[in-house]
């Protein structure tokens, strides 16, 4: 065949000769050959597929460097790869989206707080952990600050422990942040995107551990809530108590397609299997939401050692006694020993006071 070109090549693969000196310079489309006098590119008419295949990517958004590999395999491997940074880039813009939409409520919701500023507040926190009557080793980990409270419940083997200790460690360096309020999901977003990286790293061999997290980091009175997975967050105002957060669970799935009732979800044997959860597959998605924090309120925060086996209505009762976070701590974990804590117990207890 007659070689063609580069500005007939061009128009044939719907590309300009720009982009082909640049695909020629990094490797990914050479010309067949270059005339000996006057320095032109020709290229032969196979390699039109190649082009085409380029252009193609490139209008996805495809990096080059993405395209060079993609470029270097068979038909089948290639579409697996297409479909995993299309994955990937699906899962980035949702993320993304979610963040813009919180952005605009924030911004949205400054004309009303500047005029009626919210009381400064100090958060008065205190964390345990208890192993339970059957297990021999405690998975759980539980943190609190003034800025950050995290639960996080590690699965799967010795690791455990590792991957919800380096899930909560993740977050701490945010407790220094000095950024704006606004700032804070996009903060936790890429804390936990790092959570998710630590926990994978706990890994070995055929053996890779995961973990649940759940967080709140305060700035101000504003709060960024963070959740993967079946720890839970509650908050007590007002005398009612309210979950904030959803469990991504496989019966939790179930319950929202109306397949399962809440009571059959509660003792189904497969209610600990997780669909959502750090160190799981190649990217984690957590819920995100920004809250304002008011004197008189109460947090929870809690690994299902505690929610799954003592109601809401009994953590409401002992939520809204009297007591101090590290004595309420305490009878939390005294309430699920007496409900047998066949598993190990995590918890956080915060109280918002006016400073």
């Amino acid at each position: 065949m007659e070689l063609l070109t580069i500005g007939a090549f061009a128009r044939a693969a719907r590309l300009t000769p720009k982009a082909l000196r640049l695909y020629d310079e990094l490797g990914l489309l050479p010309p067949a050959a270059v005339h000996a006098e006057s320095g032109y590119r020709l290229y032969h008419p196979t390699q039109l597929d190649r082009a085409r295949l380029i252009a193609r990517l490139r209008r996805i958004g495809m990096p080059l460097a993405d395209i060079r590999t993609v470029c270097g395999l068979n038909g089948s491997a290639a579409a697996e790869a297409v479909a995993a940074y299309w994955q990937q880039v699906t899962a980035d813009t949702t993320a993304r989206a979610r963040l813009a939409a919180l952005l605009v409520q924030d911004l949205s919701g400054r004309a009303t707080t500047m005029s009626d500023p919210t009381p400064a507040i100090q958060v008065r926190a205190a964390a345990g952990c208890d192993t339970g009557t059957v297990r021999d080793s405690n998975e759980d980990a539980a943190y609190a600050s003034d800025r950050l409270l995290a639960v996080a419940d590690g699965m799967r083997g010795p690791g455990g422990a590792a991957a919800s200790a380096a899930a909560i460690d993740a977050l701490k360096p945010l407790e220094l942040a000095a950024a704006p309020a606004v700032d804070l999901l996009t903060m936790l977003a890429g804390a936990v995107a790092e959570a998710h990286r630590a926990v994978r790293d706990e890994g070995t061999g055929d053996h890779q551990p995961v973990s649940t997290l759940t967080a709140l980091l305060r700035h101000g009175s504003r709060l960024a809530l963070v959740h993967v997975g079946d720890t839970r967050a509650y908050l007590l105002r007002g005398g009612d108590l309210v979950r904030l957060t959803q469990d991504h669970t496989w019966v939790q799935t179930q319950v929202d397609q109306g397949r399962l009732t809440p009571d059959t979800a509660a003792t189904h044997p497969r209610r600990a299997l997780l669909v959502r959860a750090l160190g799981a597959g190649h990217d984690v998605e957590a819920d995100l939401a920004l809250r304002t924090a008011l004197p008189g309120d109460r947090y929870l925060l809690c690994s299902d050692g505690l929610s799954a086996v003592v109601d809401q209505a009994a953590l409401h009762t002992t939520l809204a006694g009297p007591d101090t976070p590290e004595r309420t701590v305490r009878r939390l974990i005294d309430l699920a020993h007496t409900h047998g804590a066949p598993d190990n117990i995590a918890c956080v207890v915060a109280d918002v006071v006016a400073v």
